[in-house]
């Protein structure tokens, strides 16, 4: 007997898009508090390292640091939220699939159908944020090695006042 296996259908929700729409919004806020005080506290370590090639590679290193602490808060709020729905059974996975999603890996578990919508959306914040989280780094790294190129051209043009180039021979 081959009978056909139904799948219910999906039907989107007003629900699910408000519930969408304030999740990204909040997701949003949160990455700009972060992103400004990634910054400031980039700015601390510049300040209390200086200028120099390791302290530059520290301010990298916080901000990096600063930055996955961030998008770990971000996807703490989506877990929280699918666990306060019963949209998972436990914490743990709860954290782990919506790790998964709004960084666009993926899993091998969905949310009920009623809240499949959710799974696009956590993609759609992940995505805006980490577009976000790499422009901070880049001007960050930016920074960075425009100071160090300042600084070796800097030291070159120094060394070669201090020691000119030989005249050419037989010129003349």
């Amino acid at each position: 007997m081959n009978e056909a296996i139904v799948q219910p259908l999906y039907e989107t929700r007003f629900e699910e898009i408000g519930w969408g729409v304030l999740l990204v919004a909040v997701t949003m806020a949160i990455h700009g508090f972060g992103m400004v005080a990634t910054m400031q506290t980039s700015g601390l370590v510049k300040q209390r390292f200086g200028r120099s090639f390791l302290g530059g590679i520290a301010v990298l290193i916080a901000a990096s640091w600063l930055i996955i602490v961030v998008h770990l808060l971000e996807v703490g709020v989506w877990s929280r939220f699918f666990l306060w729905k019963g949209a998972m059974p436990n914490a743990s996975l709860s954290f782990y699939f919506a790790l998964m999603d709004y960084t666009t890996l993926g899993s091998n578990y969905n949310l009920p159908l009623h809240w499949r919508l959710l799974e696009g959306m956590i993609a759609i914040a992940g995505l805006l944020t980490f577009a976000w989280s790499t422009g901070v780094l880049f001007t960050l790294a930016q920074e960075f090695q425009d100071q160090q190129v300042r600084r070796l051209r800097r030291r070159l043009r120094e060394r070669h006042r201090h020691h000119p180039p030989p005249p050419h021979a037989g010129s003349g």
